[in-house]
C-alpha cells in the first residue's frame, strides 16, 4: 500500500506501482469506441503510463494535454492515458481538446488495472478511482520509471519521465 494525500489528508492506495526493472503486468483496458486494449498490443514500442483520478478535472485534463503535446515528437512510443472514467467522457475531451497524440483508455468495467497496478484509492473521498501515478516501458515492457505523485492535486513530473525515454 502506499499512502498519497488529498488536501493534505491521507489516502491509502490498493498497493504499489510496479517498480524500474520489473515486467510490467498485463492488462485490459477499453478504449474510446468501447474496444478492449491489452498491453501486449503495445509491445514493441515504448509506452507511457498516464494514470489519474478523472479527466474531467483540472489537473488530470493537464496532464493529458502536456503528454499529447510532448508526444508529437517521441518515436516508436505510445501514450496511453488512463483512468475509471467512462469512455464516453474520454471521447468528449478528446474530441473538444483536440487530443489526439495520446490513446485514453478507460478501467471502468472492473478495475483490475487499478489493482493489479496499485493505484486504486481504497480511503478517502475519492475510493474506487486511480491516484495520480506515471509508468513508462521500454520496448520489452519493463518498467524504465515509475512515479506515484505524493498530491492527488499536483501534476506528475514530466520530465523524468520523458528524460527515461531520450
Amino acid at each position: 500500500m502506499a499512502t498519497i494525500k488529498l488536501g493534505g489528508n491521507n489516502i491509502e492506495t490498493s498497493g504499489t506501482l510496479p517498480k524500474v526493472g520489473e515486467l510490467a503486468p498485463d492488462f485490459t483496458l477499453t478504449a474510446q469506441d468501447l474496444s478492449s486494449k491489452k498491453l501486449s498490443d503495445y509491445k514493441g514500442s515504448r509506452v507511457i503510463m498516464n494514470i489519474f483520478p478523472s479527466i474531467d478535472t483540472n489537473v488530470c485534463a493537464t496532464s493529458v494535454r502536456k503528454f499529447n503535446e510532448k508526444a508529437t515528437g517521441l518515436k516508436n512510443t505510445n501514450v496511453l492515458c488512463i483512468s475509471r472514467d467512462l469512455p464516453f467522457a474520454m471521447k468528449r475531451f478528446a474530441n473538444d481538446e483536440d487530443v489526439n497524440n495520446v490513446t485514453n483508455l478507460s478501467d471502468f468495467r472492473d478495475g483490475n488495472f487499478g489493482k493489479n497496478y496499485g493505484v486504486e484509492m481504497v480511503s478517502g473521498d475519492l475510493r474506487g478511482l486511480h491516484s495520480r501515478a506515471v509508468v513508462v516501458l521500454n520496448e520489452d515492457g519493463k518498467v524504465i520509471h515509475s512515479q506515484q505523485v505524493p498530491e492527488i492535486g499536483a501534476e506528475p513530473d514530466y520530465l523524468s519521465a520523458l528524460k527515461t525515454l531520450l
